[in-house]
């Protein structure tokens, strides 16, 4: 019988890497482990949360452009589409990027290039300037999109499976409410009568603080190594994809509305930009707020379970939308939209804490155990978020082209609320289908262990 292996020792910090780290051994994580994650998580959730800022900036820039800037609301809703897709697909990169440079080194560098889009919106952001330089600065702001991955990838190596809700939920929280932070932001400054460059000149010098404290406070894990097998591990993984679908529908719902809810107002209720900007951030704002409660209630009742109830929510509050669109009531309309934009928070962190469960209960199913099955399941997880993230955030452009196809055919958002509507449908049938049925015993596919089996362990997830 192989005697068990003694307790990491406490980590060492020189140039900023840690050689040893075991987040599952409970002794080391209460005595050293909790402290040197929590602080590493403060200062990932500051930078992601200026990148979210960064990212989402079209949304409330969009507001300043009266009808001197010459663009329609075609143009706008197909400006904010190309920025979310360039948010989308920079998140396989930099999940990437965390193994290659470090988490901490890959933060000081993420939070420095948002320089390159905040200084290239305040240079062209005046009337005159083309719809086409609009476009390319449009594109380099989603480099924003990326600090998600990196940061939900480095956070998840430093906790515990038993911890990982809450600090993927909190994390991502922290992270999503730069999106209302800017808009409340755009929101005084409108009101106050300033113009756009006022808004971008205030986040310049947080960008190099965020950047100055990440270099200071942070730290690497020597443990995170750069797998490429890792990534092709969980890009074969059939779970990879699944959780990817359902990501498009919580958090591809999160930010596509986040960049539509306040030229929905302006364009079918005929909203000023001021009326508009006082609602846009409180949707975004209570989402950001409720994911790490959907993170922690998760970790109590299972994320698919949770996951599976969200989505019903979603598809009653989507519902109501329509009615109220229909019957062009504003107020209704506003009531459920932020309703819609809790759920969308709450749903973001119940699947986000099921992608390292369901590996976790692929690990068991192999017959691995203890730190053997966390070391697996923190690999895959690990290499895996970066690809849910990215097809995640791709909802976020389908829902700003459905907005666009929706104004263009009918004058009002009633048809993309329904396509929208359908999607969640599926999204609850799929969730039940793959992480909560319980069929009859038999072998599956990519499992020594009974396919029974393998459905009872992912329900807990």
């Amino acid at each position: 019988m192989t005697a068990p292996s003694p307790p990491p020792a406490t980590p060492t910090r020189g140039g900023r890497w840690i050689q040893q780290w075991d987040p599952e051994d409970e002794t080391f994580w209460n005595t050293t482990g909790e402290q040197v994650a929590r602080r590493n998580l403060l200062f990932s959730v500051l930078s992601e949360h200026i990148g979210f800022s960064i990212w989402t900036m079209w949304s409330v820039l969009v507001l300043f452009m009266g009808p001197e800037y010459g663009l329609t609301p075609a143009d706008k809703f197909l400006l904010t589409s190309v920025v979310t897709l360039v948010g989308a697909v920079v998140r396989v990169p930099y999940t990437f990027a965390v193994a290659v440079f470090g988490g901490r080194n890959w933060t000081i560098v993420s939070a420095g290039l948002l320089l390159v889009p905040t200084v290239a919106a305040f240079a062209v952001m005046e009337p005159g300037t083309s719809f086409s330089t609009f476009l390319l600065v449009g594109l380099l702001a989603g480099i924003g999109g990326g600090n998600f991955a990196s940061s939900m990838t480095n956070i998840n190596a430093f906790f515990p499976l038993r911890k990982k809700g809450w600090a993927l939920g909190l994390n991502a929280g922290g992270g999503n409410i730069g999106v209302p932070v800017i808009q409340l932001a755009a929101l005084a400054i409108i009101g106050a009568g300033g113009g756009p460059r006022v808004l971008l000149g205030i986040y310049i010098p947080l960008i190099v603080l965020a950047a100055v404290l990440a270099a200071r406070y942070m730290d690497n894990l020597a443990s995170v190594r750069n797998d490429t097998g890792a990534a092709k591990d969980a890009a074969r993984d059939a779970h990879t994809w699944i959780m990817a679908f359902l990501y498009i529908g919580t958090f591809g719902s999160f930010i596509g509305y986040s960049f539509a809810f306040g030229q929905v107002l302006q364009n079918q209720f005929d909203r000023t930009p001021l009326e508009a900007a006082y609602v846009t951030f409180i949707g975004p704002l209570l989402g950001s707020l409720i994911r790490p409660v959907g993170g922690r209630l998760a970790d109590r009742y299972g994320g698919a379970l949770i996951t599976l109830w969200n989505f019903v929510g979603m598809g009653v509050a989507t519902g109501v939308l329509i009615v109220a669109s229909m019957r062009e009531s504003p107020v209704l309309f506003t009531v459920a939209f932020v309703v819609l934009f809790v759920l969308t928070g709450l749903g973001n962190g119940s699947t986000y804490k099921m992608i390292p469960g369901i590996f976790q209960a692929k690990a068991l199913a192999k017959g691995l155990d203890g730190e053997e099955a966390a070391a697996y399941g923190r690999r895959l997880s690990g290499a895996s978020m970066g690809l849910i993230g990215a097809v995640g955030a791709l909802g976020g452009v389908g829902i700003n082209l459905a907005f666009r196809q929706s104004f263009l055919s009918h004058g009002s958002g009633t048809g993309a609320f329904v396509a929208f509507l359908a999607c969640y449908a599926v999204c609850f049938a799929v969730t039940w289908a793959v992480y909560l049925r319980r069929p009859a015993a038999a072998p599956s596919a990519t499992s020594a262990v009974p396919e029974e089996k393998s459905q009872l362990n992912y329900a807990k997830v």
